[in-house]
Formats: structure tokens, sequence, C-alpha cells
């Protein structure tokens, strides 16, 4: 591997989130203004959002560092699609509470009288409830349930909210969830990276495996590594982990721009042949097929659409499809000339229908190829886990150091 290679004394970009790589981003310090506020309430709900890989777990991990373990107890949930009663029973396994066998009421009794054994051993009691988007509107509801619990005024919970982007636009727009609105003290979405902090995120984490210069990264390869992964810290993670791993290969000792060039180009092409065995037929030959078998129109002195002579090709009705649709895509793929000596051979009621199905066509692939996209994600991430360093489901409370 390249840690070997490079003499590093660990994987600096592996994709299991690790608190110790934490990089202080303009958004991540933001983040953490906001979370150190709500923490220092003691009450209510924290909410945290962010796109898919941006920090989100890192983020509270680094928090969960900065605390007193015997002023707070802090319990994790990753959460899964479940109801608000299915919902009580993981928080009351993850405060290490028998719930089988229990009603509602019983396990809710167990759960204060658990908040409040901290409260008098002088902790406070924090949980942090991940992939938050996959939560039920009941579920939801019982959190705020569970955050009513006092003792001589003061809260005996409180509870960080960590999602992805769709979770704000539930939590802030569904109607049924006002009382938990109210309750939420502080929020933030995490943002990517600004182009100017690549550079500075790169050489921290590796700098926190050793790294003395060997390899060094041109200019102008950091501003590539930014175009590609949008500043995404997870793409960012896979891609140099990548360009590391080429380099080594390579026997490299200086990653150009060309290099990144060339790694990127490597992963779209993985990607293209991996689609190309899963996709559909190409559009045009399925357009083709369809209009091989569309009936022929009603006696009207016109050619049949289905006749070969006079059945135009995927491009030319595409194209006139657009110029009576007033859209801008595909114009351009013939010549005006083509299109309008195609035109006769085409009624408006078979545009109209071809053009459907051109879109819906087009909608599939594009939502097969983000299918496939966060499969690779997937299995990447699966391919780069550390098995020493994953977190043990047999620990599942989460203690700040």
């Amino acid at each position: 591997m390249y840690d070997q290679y490079y003499g590093f004394t660990g994987r600096p970009f592996q994709l299991t989130p690790d608190p110790s790589f934490y990089f202080e981003s303009g958004t991540h310090r933001k983040a953490m203004s906001y979370l150190g506020y709500g923490l220092a309430q003691g009450e209510g709900f924290i909410v945290i959002t962010g796109d898919v890989g941006a920090g989100k777990t890192t983020l509270v991990g680094h928090l969960m560092n900065t605390i007193d373990p015997s002023r707070l107890t802090a319990v994790k949930l990753v959460s899964t699609q479940v109801e608000g009663d299915d919902l009580l029973r993981l928080v009351a396994e993850q405060f290490g509470l028998e719930w089988e066998g229990q009603s509602k009421a019983e396990l809710l009794r167990s759960m204060e009288e658990y908040l409040r054994e901290q409260a008098r051993a002088g902790r406070r009691t924090l949980l942090i409830v991940d992939e938050g988007q996959n939560l039920a509107i009941s579920a939801l509801e019982e959190l705020r349930m569970l955050s009513n619990f006092t003792l001589g005024g003061h809260s005996l919970l409180q509870i960080f909210l960590l999602g992805q982007p769709e979770f704000r636009q539930t939590l802030f727009h569904t109607p049924t969830l006002e009382q938990l609105r109210q309750r939420v003290i502080a929020t933030h979405h995490l943002d990517p990276m600004e182009p100017e902090e690549v550079e500075p995120y790169i050489l921290h984490r590796l700098r926190k495996v050793g790294w003395t210069g060997n390899p060094s990264f041109a200019p102008e390869a950091y501003e590539l590594i930014f175009d590609y992964s949008d500043g995404v810290p997870r793409k960012l993670n896979v891609l140099v982990s990548r360009l590391l791993l080429f380099g080594a290969v390579e026997e490299l000792h200086r990653i150009s721009a060309q290099h990144v060039r060339n790694v990127i180009a490597e992963i779209e092409a993985d990607r293209g042949i991996d689609e190309a065995s899963l996709a559909p037929l190409p559009v045009e030959e399925v357009v083709a097929h369809a209009a091989a078998e569309w009936p022929a129109p009603a006696t009207d002195g016109r050619p049949p659409f289905a006749a070969p002579e006079a059945r135009p090709d995927f491009a030319a009705a595409r194209s006139l499809v657009a110029d009576q649709a007033g859209e801008a895509e595909g114009v351009h793929d013939v010549a005006p000339e083509a299109a309008v000596a195609a035109a006769p051979a085409v009624d408006e009621a078979q545009l109209d229908a071809l053009k459907d199905q051109i879109a819906s066509l087009e909608a599939r692939l594009v939502e097969q190829d983000a299918a496939l996209r966060r499969v690779l994600d997937l299995l990447i991430e699966w391919v780069e886990r550390d098995p020493e360093n994953s977190p043990n489901p047999q620990n599942s409370q989460v203690w700040a150091a």
C-alpha cells in the first residue's frame, strides 16, 4: 500500500470517520461555535445537516473529545427507518436498559429514572442521533417527549440530530413538528470546503501520519482535486487516496496536474465500464426500435412513420421535438435542413409521444447513474475501511476523551 511506500504511520485518507483527523474549515468552525453554544444551554435540540461525506460524524466526534466525560454521558444512535415505539427501544438499549417485554409506559419510566440517576451523579446526558433523515415523524415526536424529562427545573436530556439536507426540509416544514421546532436552540448546515482550503486540508491529514514532504503536490494539482471533489471531504479523500496509490505504483515523489488527470480518467473509466454492463440499451437504439414498431398513421397522403425511407433518425427527431417545444437541448444535433426535411414524415402526436419516451428513458439513465455511483462509493468505503480502526458494534456508548 502507499502508506508503506511513502513511510506513513497510517492511512491519512481512509473513509472511516476519525476525529483525530478533524480539520477546521470555515464551515466547521461555524458549526463548532453553534454546537458549543447549544451544549452550554444544556437543553433542547441541536441540528447539524450536510451532504453525504460533509464531515458531520467527524465534527461531533471532535466535539466529544473536548468535553469532560465525568460531567457528560454521551450515547450515539445511528437511526434506521423506525417508528416511535421502536425508537424508544433503541434508545433504551443504548442506555443499557432492559426493554424486552416492557410496555411503553414502563419503558419511559425506566428511561426517566436512568436520566435522574445520571443527574444526581452530576452528569448530563446527551443523545446523538445520526442519519436523522431516516426517522419517521412519530420517532421525532418521541424524541421531543424524551426532552420533556426534567429535575429541579433542569432538562435531563439534550439531543443532537445529524442528517442529510432533506432532514432540514422535514424538520422545518412539517406542520406536526411545530413543538419540536420550538425546542431547536442551534442549527447549522455544513457546506463543502472552499478552493483555498483544499491544500491545507490535504497537508493537515498527511502530517498526521508523519508526512515530511514526500510526495509533494503541484499547485495545479490542488485545483483539479477541488474541481473533481467539489470540496466534499469524502469525495476528496477517495480521490487523494487513489492519487497516492497511483504515486506509489509509479514511484512518484511529486504529484502533478497531469497525474491528477490520469487518476480521474481511471476512476471515470472504471465507472464507465461498470455502467455499460448494467445500463440498458442506449437511448438511440431504444428509440430506433420503437420507431420501427410504431403503427402507421391514418391514410392522409403522407408516408407511414414506419417506412424506412420516411423514418427520421434519432438526432433529427429529437431536433424537431426540441424546436417545437422551445427547448435548447438537442437543437444542434443535426443541421436545420435535415430537421426540416424530416418534418413532413412525422405528425405532432407521434412527436409528442416520442418526446415523452425520450424524457422517460433519460430520467431512468440519470437515476441508474446516481444509484450506481452510490453503490461504488459504498464499495470503495468498504474496501478502504481499516478493520483495526472500525467502531466496535458492542461498544454503544461514545465517551468524550
